[in-house]
Protein backbone atom coordinates (compact mmCIF):
# COMPACT_ATOMS: atom_id res chain seq x y z
CA UNK A 1 0.00 0.00 0.00
CA UNK A 2 0.93 3.61 -0.65
CA UNK A 3 2.21 5.99 1.84
CA UNK A 4 0.35 9.04 2.15
CA UNK A 5 2.09 12.06 1.35
CA UNK A 6 1.27 15.67 3.00
CA UNK A 7 1.42 17.32 0.33
CA UNK A 8 -1.44 15.47 -1.37
CA UNK A 9 -3.83 16.85 1.43
CA UNK A 10 -2.55 20.39 0.14
CA UNK A 11 -3.83 19.42 -3.72
CA UNK A 12 -6.75 17.78 -2.43
CA UNK A 13 -7.81 21.34 -0.48
CA UNK A 14 -6.79 23.15 -3.52
CA UNK A 15 -9.03 21.40 -6.06
CA UNK A 16 -11.86 21.26 -3.46
CA UNK A 17 -11.91 25.25 -3.43
CA UNK A 18 -12.41 25.46 -7.19
CA UNK A 19 -13.59 22.26 -8.84
CA UNK A 20 -11.16 22.62 -11.49
CA UNK A 21 -8.62 20.41 -12.07
CA UNK A 22 -6.21 22.92 -14.67
CA UNK A 23 -6.38 26.12 -12.10
CA UNK A 24 -5.72 23.84 -9.28
CA UNK A 25 -2.50 22.81 -10.93
CA UNK A 26 -1.48 26.02 -11.93
CA UNK A 27 -1.53 26.72 -8.22
CA UNK A 28 0.26 24.23 -7.46
CA UNK A 29 3.38 24.60 -10.31
CA UNK A 30 2.74 21.44 -11.97
CA UNK A 31 1.21 20.19 -15.30
CA UNK A 32 -2.63 18.92 -15.31
CA UNK A 33 -1.68 15.29 -15.55
CA UNK A 34 0.81 15.14 -12.51
CA UNK A 35 -1.57 17.15 -10.73
CA UNK A 36 -4.60 14.77 -11.58
CA UNK A 37 -2.22 11.20 -10.60
CA UNK A 38 -1.68 12.86 -7.51
CA UNK A 39 -4.97 13.32 -6.40
CA UNK A 40 -5.64 9.96 -8.38
CA UNK A 41 -3.10 8.65 -5.41
CA UNK A 42 -4.63 9.66 -2.46
CA UNK A 43 -8.04 8.53 -3.54
CA UNK A 44 -6.06 5.39 -3.81
CA UNK A 45 -4.82 5.52 -0.49
CA UNK A 46 -8.07 5.76 1.15
CA UNK A 47 -10.19 3.53 -1.14
CA UNK A 48 -12.67 6.09 -1.88
CA UNK A 49 -13.27 8.60 -4.78
CA UNK A 50 -13.38 12.29 -3.25
CA UNK A 51 -14.42 14.00 -6.37
CA UNK A 52 -17.04 13.59 -8.63
CA UNK A 53 -15.56 14.18 -12.46
CA UNK A 54 -19.00 13.77 -14.14
CA UNK A 55 -19.45 17.38 -14.38
CA UNK A 56 -17.61 20.88 -14.34
CA UNK A 57 -16.58 21.87 -11.85
CA UNK A 58 -15.57 18.62 -10.16
CA UNK A 59 -17.52 18.51 -6.46
CA UNK A 60 -16.90 16.55 -3.73
CA UNK A 61 -18.60 13.55 -2.75
CA UNK A 62 -19.82 12.43 0.48
CA UNK A 63 -16.55 11.25 1.49
CA UNK A 64 -14.97 13.89 0.21
CA UNK A 65 -16.70 16.41 2.45
CA UNK A 66 -16.34 14.48 5.14
CA UNK A 67 -12.20 14.23 4.85
CA UNK A 68 -12.11 18.16 3.67
CA UNK A 69 -12.15 18.59 7.46
CA UNK A 70 -9.76 16.22 8.39
CA UNK A 71 -7.39 17.22 5.85
CA UNK A 72 -7.68 20.88 7.60
CA UNK A 73 -7.08 19.37 10.76
CA UNK A 74 -3.82 16.79 9.93
CA UNK A 75 -2.25 19.88 8.34
CA UNK A 76 -2.97 22.22 11.00
CA UNK A 77 -1.33 19.57 13.39
CA UNK A 78 2.04 19.05 11.28
CA UNK A 79 2.35 22.49 10.88
CA UNK A 80 2.55 22.90 14.67
CA UNK A 81 4.87 19.46 15.82
CA UNK A 82 8.60 21.72 14.58
CA UNK A 83 7.32 23.64 17.60
CA UNK A 84 6.12 21.01 19.89
CA UNK A 85 9.53 19.35 19.11
CA UNK A 86 11.55 22.25 20.48
CA UNK A 87 9.49 22.72 23.19
CA UNK A 88 9.71 19.11 24.21
CA UNK A 89 13.34 19.19 23.48
CA UNK A 90 14.08 22.01 25.64
CA UNK A 91 12.07 21.05 28.19
CA UNK A 92 14.76 20.72 31.03
CA UNK A 93 16.77 22.73 29.28
CA UNK A 94 18.38 26.18 31.30
CA UNK A 95 18.84 27.89 27.89
CA UNK A 96 16.45 31.12 27.45
CA UNK A 97 15.75 31.76 23.88
CA UNK A 98 14.64 36.02 24.03
CA UNK A 99 13.92 38.09 21.16
CA UNK A 100 14.06 41.91 21.65
CA UNK A 101 14.22 45.00 19.67
CA UNK A 102 17.51 47.00 18.76
CA UNK A 103 16.90 49.42 20.97
CA UNK A 104 16.84 47.92 23.86
CA UNK A 105 18.74 44.69 23.26
CA UNK A 106 21.62 47.50 24.05
CA UNK A 107 20.32 49.88 26.59
CA UNK A 108 17.75 48.35 28.82
CA UNK A 109 18.71 44.79 28.34
CA UNK A 110 21.85 44.25 30.37
CA UNK A 111 20.79 46.28 33.54
CA UNK A 112 17.46 44.46 33.92
CA UNK A 113 18.83 41.22 33.57
CA UNK A 114 21.77 41.81 36.24
CA UNK A 115 18.64 43.15 38.24
CA UNK A 116 16.92 39.56 37.50
CA UNK A 117 20.56 37.74 38.48
CA UNK A 118 20.45 39.29 42.12
CA UNK A 119 17.23 36.99 42.37
CA UNK A 120 17.49 34.09 40.28
CA UNK A 121 19.67 32.06 38.52
CA UNK A 122 19.94 33.04 34.71
CA UNK A 123 21.37 30.46 32.37
CA UNK A 124 22.55 30.51 28.66
CA UNK A 125 20.43 33.44 27.15
CA UNK A 126 20.18 32.99 23.30
CA UNK A 127 19.29 36.78 22.31
CA UNK A 128 18.12 37.81 18.64
CA UNK A 129 18.55 41.75 18.07
CA UNK A 130 16.24 42.49 15.17
CA UNK A 131 12.86 45.10 13.90
CA UNK A 132 9.63 44.01 15.62
CA UNK A 133 7.84 42.71 13.24
CA UNK A 134 10.47 40.04 12.84
CA UNK A 135 10.49 39.89 16.54
CA UNK A 136 6.96 39.04 16.74
CA UNK A 137 6.79 36.48 13.84
CA UNK A 138 9.38 34.48 16.09
CA UNK A 139 7.47 34.22 18.79
CA UNK A 140 4.02 33.55 17.06
CA UNK A 141 6.42 30.79 15.10
CA UNK A 142 7.62 29.47 18.84
CA UNK A 143 11.14 29.88 17.69
CA UNK A 144 11.85 32.28 20.69
CA UNK A 145 10.15 32.13 24.38
CA UNK A 146 10.45 35.79 24.89
CA UNK A 147 10.12 38.75 23.64
CA UNK A 148 10.92 42.12 24.89
CA UNK A 149 9.68 45.48 23.27
CA UNK A 150 8.03 48.78 23.94
CA UNK A 151 4.77 49.06 23.97
CA UNK A 152 2.02 52.08 24.15
CA UNK A 153 -1.64 52.14 25.11
CA UNK A 154 -2.81 53.53 21.72
CA UNK A 155 -1.10 51.57 19.71
CA UNK A 156 -2.60 48.12 18.58
CA UNK A 157 -0.50 45.20 19.14
CA UNK A 158 -0.88 42.01 17.49
CA UNK A 159 0.99 40.18 20.69
CA UNK A 160 -2.26 41.67 22.44
CA UNK A 161 -4.90 40.91 19.83
CA UNK A 162 -3.84 37.94 19.91
CA UNK A 163 -3.96 36.75 23.97
CA UNK A 164 -0.15 36.26 24.72
CA UNK A 165 0.70 37.18 28.06
CA UNK A 166 2.62 40.01 28.98
CA UNK A 167 4.34 41.61 31.59
CA UNK A 168 5.59 45.67 31.88
CA UNK A 169 8.76 45.23 33.04
CA UNK A 170 10.07 48.88 32.36
CA UNK A 171 9.15 52.50 31.32
CA UNK A 172 10.55 54.66 28.99
CA UNK A 173 10.09 57.81 27.57
CA UNK A 174 10.10 59.17 23.24
CA UNK A 175 11.56 62.52 23.06
CA UNK A 176 11.53 64.82 20.20
CA UNK A 177 15.59 65.91 20.09
CA UNK A 178 17.86 67.95 18.03
CA UNK A 179 21.47 68.87 17.97
CA UNK A 180 21.84 72.02 19.74
CA UNK A 181 22.99 75.46 17.90
CA UNK A 182 26.12 77.18 20.06
CA UNK A 183 23.98 78.88 22.12
CA UNK A 184 22.36 75.59 23.06
CA UNK A 185 19.11 75.80 21.65
CA UNK A 186 17.57 73.30 19.33
CA UNK A 187 18.61 73.77 15.79
CA UNK A 188 15.48 72.45 14.61
CA UNK A 189 12.12 73.26 16.80
CA UNK A 190 8.77 71.58 16.02
CA UNK A 191 6.63 75.04 16.48
CA UNK A 192 9.20 76.72 14.02
CA UNK A 193 8.36 74.92 10.70
CA UNK A 194 6.42 76.73 7.84
CA UNK A 195 5.02 75.93 4.50
CA UNK A 196 8.74 77.09 2.93
CA UNK A 197 10.60 75.39 5.35
CA UNK A 198 9.03 72.96 6.86
CA UNK A 199 10.22 70.99 9.82
CA UNK A 200 13.31 68.25 9.09
CA UNK A 201 11.83 65.24 10.68
CA UNK A 202 14.33 62.23 10.84
CA UNK A 203 11.47 58.77 11.24
CA UNK A 204 11.38 55.39 11.44
CA UNK A 205 10.12 52.80 9.62
CA UNK A 206 6.64 50.64 9.56
CA UNK A 207 8.24 47.21 10.21
CA UNK A 208 10.08 49.44 13.72
CA UNK A 209 8.22 48.80 16.78
CA UNK A 210 9.20 52.60 18.23
CA UNK A 211 7.85 53.51 14.64
CA UNK A 212 4.97 52.17 14.88
CA UNK A 213 4.28 54.48 18.04
CA UNK A 214 5.96 57.52 16.52
CA UNK A 215 3.72 57.74 13.43
CA UNK A 216 0.51 58.43 15.48
CA UNK A 217 2.64 61.56 16.81
CA UNK A 218 4.01 62.89 13.05
CA UNK A 219 0.82 62.10 11.86
CA UNK A 220 -1.23 64.67 13.84
CA UNK A 221 1.84 66.96 14.16
CA UNK A 222 1.82 68.01 10.20
CA UNK A 223 -1.96 68.32 10.53
CA UNK A 224 -0.85 71.31 12.40
CA UNK A 225 2.97 72.31 11.54
CA UNK A 226 4.50 72.14 8.28
CA UNK A 227 6.82 69.24 8.19
CA UNK A 228 8.82 66.74 6.20
CA UNK A 229 10.48 63.60 6.85
CA UNK A 230 13.98 63.80 5.41
CA UNK A 231 15.49 61.05 6.25
CA UNK A 232 13.97 57.33 7.26
CA UNK A 233 15.51 54.14 9.36
CA UNK A 234 13.91 51.49 11.32
CA UNK A 235 16.86 51.74 14.01
CA UNK A 236 16.63 54.64 16.72
CA UNK A 237 20.50 54.22 16.87
CA UNK A 238 20.36 55.42 12.90
CA UNK A 239 18.27 58.30 13.86
CA UNK A 240 20.31 59.10 16.66
CA UNK A 241 23.61 59.63 14.45
CA UNK A 242 21.54 61.48 12.07
CA UNK A 243 19.68 63.82 14.80
CA UNK A 244 23.90 64.49 16.59
CA UNK A 245 24.45 65.34 12.98
CA UNK A 246 22.12 68.24 12.74
CA UNK A 247 19.79 66.74 10.32
CA UNK A 248 16.59 67.16 11.83
CA UNK A 249 14.18 66.35 14.77
CA UNK A 250 14.22 62.18 15.86
CA UNK A 251 11.81 60.79 18.86
CA UNK A 252 14.37 58.79 20.63
CA UNK A 253 14.16 56.68 23.65
CA UNK A 254 15.48 58.00 27.15
CA UNK A 255 17.19 54.85 27.71
CA UNK A 256 19.03 55.53 24.23
CA UNK A 257 19.59 58.86 24.82
CA UNK A 258 20.30 59.93 28.13
CA UNK A 259 24.10 60.61 28.26
CA UNK A 260 23.62 62.47 25.08
CA UNK A 261 21.04 64.84 26.85
CA UNK A 262 23.32 65.22 30.31
CA UNK A 263 25.92 66.41 27.98
CA UNK A 264 23.69 68.38 26.00
CA UNK A 265 24.86 67.25 22.76
CA UNK A 266 21.17 66.42 22.15
CA UNK A 267 18.43 68.83 23.37
CA UNK A 268 14.58 68.81 23.67
CA UNK A 269 13.07 70.17 20.23
CA UNK A 270 9.74 70.27 21.76
CA UNK A 271 7.78 71.16 24.69
CA UNK A 272 7.20 68.47 27.11
CA UNK A 273 3.60 67.56 26.05
CA UNK A 274 5.32 66.11 22.61
CA UNK A 275 6.95 63.67 24.55
CA UNK A 276 5.36 59.86 24.22
CA UNK A 277 5.18 57.70 27.33
CA UNK A 278 6.01 53.88 26.57
CA UNK A 279 6.04 50.67 28.69
CA UNK A 280 8.76 48.00 28.31
CA UNK A 281 6.75 44.95 27.80
CA UNK A 282 7.95 41.13 27.96
CA UNK A 283 5.74 38.32 26.06
CA UNK A 284 6.02 35.14 26.60
CA UNK A 285 4.96 32.23 24.33
CA UNK A 286 1.37 31.06 24.70
CA UNK A 287 2.79 27.25 25.17
CA UNK A 288 4.71 25.51 28.21
CA UNK A 289 7.81 27.04 29.01
CA UNK A 290 10.97 24.75 30.12
CA UNK A 291 11.84 25.04 33.83
CA UNK A 292 14.25 27.74 33.11
CA UNK A 293 11.93 29.76 31.39
CA UNK A 294 8.99 29.56 34.22
CA UNK A 295 11.09 30.66 36.76
CA UNK A 296 12.67 33.69 34.86
CA UNK A 297 8.58 34.69 34.12
CA UNK A 298 7.68 34.58 37.69
CA UNK A 299 10.70 36.27 38.66
CA UNK A 300 9.36 39.59 36.39
CA UNK A 301 6.05 38.77 38.05
CA UNK A 302 7.44 39.30 41.34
Amino acid sequence: MKTMNLSWLEDFLVLAASGNFSRAADERHMTQPAFSRRIRALEEWLGAELFDRSNQPATLTDTGQWFETIARDMLARAAKIPGEARAFNEANSSTLRIASTHALSFTFMPTWLRGLESRIEIGQVRLVSDVLQRCEAMLLESQVQFLLTHSNADVASTLDDQGYPAIVVGHDLLIPVSAPKKNGASQHQLDKGTTKNPVKLLSYNPESGIGRIVSQTQASLAESVPAASVFTAHLASVLRTMALAGKGIAWLPKTLIADDLERGVLVEAAPHAWCIEMEIKLYRDKAALSQAGEVFWKANLG
